[in-house]
């Protein structure tokens, strides 16, 4: 699949909608019980890129990125403003913020994830595009330098540790992060006097998986 490691202008994309999806079946038995699975291990996030426009400026700066990307046939990334890092939106990220691993003595490459909590259950995300520069890792609790104590592939969220933990210690790490995602139309109608008087194009963006 092809994809370009370049972001949605961060600026357009603040004030657009979206969030995670899920599937459900449900299949209601005679009895009036229900039987629900999934056959998604994962969500999956949908924007909407126009309503983060405000002005003429910001219509060319979309199409120029959406040529770019021919519609939808590369995918980009994207900040979501409302989920974009390991720790909460009012804090900064801390190397001890997620477990990503637990060291075996052999293991070197751990790769990134995020946990969301509610009650007892959890939900595990995979976190494939880190920010460059945003990483930061610990084993055990001890803060280690990038490209000393280990180095991150940005297009993949894999962190490799220059010395591979110890057995039975905990590798934790904490970054920021975008979504992968392709546009979903091949097509954007503007109407520039509908645009000045308030309304704004539908851009429909979907994350994909890698």
């Amino acid at each position: 699949m092809g994809f370009h490691e370049v972001r949605f202008p961060a600026s357009l994309g603040f004030g657009s909608t979206g969030g995670p999806q899920r599937r459900t079946d449900i299949v209601t038995l005679a009895n009036g019980f229900e039987e629900r699975n999934t056959p998604w291990a994962q969500s999956l996030h949908h924007y909407d890129a126009g309503l983060g426009l405000r002005s003429l400026d910001d219509v060319q700066a979309l199409i120029a990125f959406f040529e770019a990307r021919g519609g939808q046939l590369y995918g980009f990334r994207w900040k979501d403003w409302a989920d974009w890092k390991s720790c909460l939106p009012s804090a900064d990220p801390a190397p001890t913020d997620q477990v990503i691993g637990t060291g075996d003595g052999v293991t070197r490459v751990f790769a990134l994830a995020k946990t969301y909590l509610s009650g007892a259950q959890s939900y595990t995300r995979m976190i494939s595009k880190p920010v460059a520069g945003s990483v930061l890792a610990a084993v055990q609790g001890v803060p280690l330098r990038e490209t000393i104590g280990f180095t991150v592939d940005v297009a993949t969220g894999l962190v490799t540790f220059t010395d591979a933990p110890d057995v039975g210690v905990t590798v934790t790490a904490g970054f920021a992060f975008d979504v992968p995602v392709r546009f979903d139309t091949d097509r954007i109608s503007i109407s520039v006097s509908s645009f000045q008087a308030g309304h704004v194009p539908s851009v429909p963006v979907v994350e994909v998986r890698l």
